[in-house]
């Protein structure tokens, strides 16, 4: 597919067992893996990457009773199939007309790959990385992190 194209498609998804349904129409605001433990812990994973549309240019075709909400959060609202258990979906309040969409639910490309690592110093310690992309931490997980002695203890990565 060319970029232009890729930038106006709507590419589908599916939660694993197809009862959920949806699609996203790009352009896509960005595509990131997320370190935090709330991430790490509901997906079963080191980490898990997003991509995020406008809000409106998210459509449910299918499956909207099984989907389930869970307030991870006093901002956060994770969105999961009751029947396979599969994470879909993360709303905040700080960014009420985004929805961040799990990347690994499509079933196809997007416009753009992973850009960065977020809530980096908040990774797992057997999580290696080393893809050169920018890394960010701190309170808001979103700030440019310098090296710490976590940090310095895995420079190997980089």
């Amino acid at each position: 597919m060319e970029v232009n194209a890729m930038s106006e498609a709507k590419v589908p998804g599916s939660c694993f067992c197809g009862a959920v349904r949806f699609s996203a129409q790009l352009p896509s605001l960005f595509c990131g893996h997320c370190h935090c433990s709330m991430c790490r812990r509901s997906h079963g994973a080191g980490y898990v990457t997003w991509f995020a549309v406008p809000r409106d240019q998210l459509l449910l075709e299918a499956g909207e009773a099984e989907l389930a909400r869970f307030r991870s959060s006093d901002h956060g609202t994770r969105s999961f199939c009751r029947r396979c258990g599969s994470s879909l979906f993360c709303e905040s309040t700080r960014h009420p007309d985004q929805i961040d969409i799990v990347l690994a639910n499509m079933h196809g490309p997007i416009d753009r790959p992973p850009q960065f690592h977020v809530y980096f110093d908040d990774r797992a310690d057997w999580v290696v990385v080393n893809d050169g992309l920018p890394r960010l931490g701190g309170p808001t997980g979103l700030e440019p992190i310098t090296m710490s002695t976590r940090d310095a203890s895995k420079a190997d990565e980089s």
